[in-house]
């Protein structure tokens, strides 16, 4: 059996205000190992964006267990969440989130400069992913310089330049054309071969089935 990544127990998430409570999350229980390739798929207002947030250590639940690489983090302070997503935890989001007024290169090494390492090395580092990614020959681009396609190849790279435990994908094809979601999907693919740990997140199910384990939510609940 592989190592396990990723352990919940009766995770529930409940927003509150003055008048009204929602719960967004019931009762979650979900384990997932080493080397998977996990779908969460669910319409919009499901609660898969806010299962997510909680993997990525964004968000706490307001009740159960959540164990990552084995840490009980459910009780960790912001501190100390900031430092495990740092380290354990690559984003990839819908819309990007990448810096338009700088180069591929320095987008890439944004999260070594977080780790201390060495502006050489942060080069070195994120120059070999954007050439695995097949974006050798835009070293000196800006962001706002490229394809939504070749944006998202850029996140990938700044997503995979720490080595993560996990990558976690918000929508990774929600803003792209047909064309550009396909190439990044093989992306995954080929990355789930090479051993990573994938859980992407997504409301389409041709998307979702490409991956090799998908796990469907509505109303908060597991289905």
């Amino acid at each position: 059996m592989n190592k396990i990544l990723v352990e919940m127990k009766n995770i529930c998430k409940t927003y509150a205000t003055d008048k009204i409570s929602f719960d967004a999350l019931r009762n979650i229980n979900l384990i997932v190992e080493e080397g998977e390739y996990m779908a969460i798929l669910g319409p919009s207002g499901s609660g898969k964006s806010t299962l997510m947030q909680i993997i990525g250590c964004l968000s706490t639940p307001t009740s159960g267990e959540y164990f990552l690489s084995g840490k009980e983090i459910t009780r960790l302070t912001p501190n100390q969440l900031a430092k495990i997503r740092g380290q354990k935890i690559g984003f990839v989001f819908q819309s990007f989130n990448l810096l338009a007024h700088y180069n591929i290169v320095d987008n890439v090494a944004l999260p070594l400069v977080y780790q201390g390492i060495s502006t050489s090395e942060r080069e070195k580092k994120s120059k070999a992913l954007l050439e695995k990614l097949g974006l050798g020959n835009h070293f000196h681009h800006h962001a706002n310089e490229l394809s939504g396609g070749q944006k998202q190849r850029v996140a990938i790279a700044r997503a995979l330049v720490t080595q993560p435990d996990i990558l976690l994908a918000d929508e990774p094809t929600g803003n792209l054309d047909s064309q550009s979601g396909a190439d990044v999907i093989k992306i995954f693919e080929q990355l789930h071969t090479q051993g990573r740990t994938i859980i992407m997140v997504t409301h389409d199910l041709t998307i979702a089935k490409r991956a090799k384990r998908m796990v469907e939510i509505r109303d908060g609940k597991i289905v």
